[in-house]
């Protein structure tokens, strides 16, 4: 049995993980302020659901835990990560040292790539790429089995490669990058501005009935038929697709996979960018990379986490 532990800026989600790679126990508590109050509290419920299995801390196999920020695996820290003001942070080593068990730690992403790898999307392939589009745009990429994560665990960044130069500005400080325009936040920000050019569209009812304007928004409005929705989702997957594409004539990966709450969308988003992403490949002959949805959901995490 493992443990595999999700540290968010807000919860610490952890589950004990078994030989199939099935959550058998999980949990969450609030994340609180400072590295030591966290490696306390993620300690803790890690106790807490030994002890709903009917296990001794010490028993376990390893545990691993999924963090944000700059990684230094190796080494077992932290480097540094602005949502969690963790900087050169020894997390494994706390962690180790409040169970008792080996520690092991990974930045978030690749962790719940890992997670998806063995257990979901890409457990039928030997290299694999997760893109998650969420607030931005995350990845992690698998290959020969392993995380890609550099030299210096900095690898796997997808979402900040420039896909139009001088750009809409991105969060990182350069200037289109696919985060800027293929993350939940991109979308909402092409939907707003439709929006404002065609206030009398179904789209723009849509957003009134539902209160606000969402990354479903368009989406709902384009399955309405509904000509400004269409627009809007037609510009954003042409965004997606320059991405996708990038990454698998870089890395050739047996499969991509989309996470995140745009991923959502299902077959419906899969169906459209798929000839979309096929027109801008290098010609690699017959096998090409497949385009699937993650399966796991926040179960990645805990279960990546868990295989470290």
């Amino acid at each position: 049995m493992r443990i595999g532990i999700d540290l968010g800026g807000t919860n610490i989600a952890a589950g004990l993980v078994d030989d199939s790679l099935s959550i058998t126990v999980r949990g969450s508590v609030p994340t609180p302020q400072g590295a030591d109050a966290i490696a306390r509290d993620a300690a803790a419920l890690v106790r807490s659901l030994c002890e709903q299995e009917g296990i001794r801390p010490e028993d376990l196999t390893s545990a691993g835990i999924g963090s944000p920020g700059a990684i230094d695996t190796s080494a077992g820290t932290v480097i540094y990560s602005n949502n969690l003001a963790f900087d050169n942070v020894p997390l494994a080593g706390m962690l180790s040292e409040a169970l008792g068990v080996t520690g092991r730690i990974g930045n978030d992403a690749n962790v719940a790539a890992l997670g998806e790898f063995h257990a979901g999307a890409g457990k039928a392939f030997s290299s694999m790429i997760l893109v998650t589009l969420g607030t931005g745009v995350g990845g992690g990429i698998i290959l020969g089995g392993a995380i890609y994560d550099g030299f210096n665990g900095m690898g796997g960044e997808v979402g900040h490669m420039v896909i139009q130069k001088g750009g809409v500005p991105c969060t990182c400080g350069r200037k289109g990058c696919w985060e800027a325009y293929a993350s939940a936040t991109g979308l909402i920000r092409l939907t707003k501005a439709a929006l404002e050019k065609n206030p009398n569209s179904r789209m723009a009812a849509i957003a009134e009935e539902r209160g606000k304007v969402s990354g479903r928004t368009a989406f709902l409005a384009a399955r309405q038929g509904d000509e400004t929705g269409e627009a809007v989702v037609t510009e954003y997957l042409s965004y997606l697709a320059s991405g996708a594409a990038n990454l698998i004539n870089l890395f050739q990966p047996e499969v991509l996979c989309f996470g995140g709450g745009v991923s959502h969308e299902g077959p419906y988003l899969i169906d459209r960018l798929k000839p979309l992403v096929g027109a801008e490949l290098y010609p690699v002959g017959e096998k090409k990379t497949a385009l699937r949805l993650a399966e796991l959901g926040n179960d990645a995490g805990i279960i990546g986490a868990a295989m470290l």
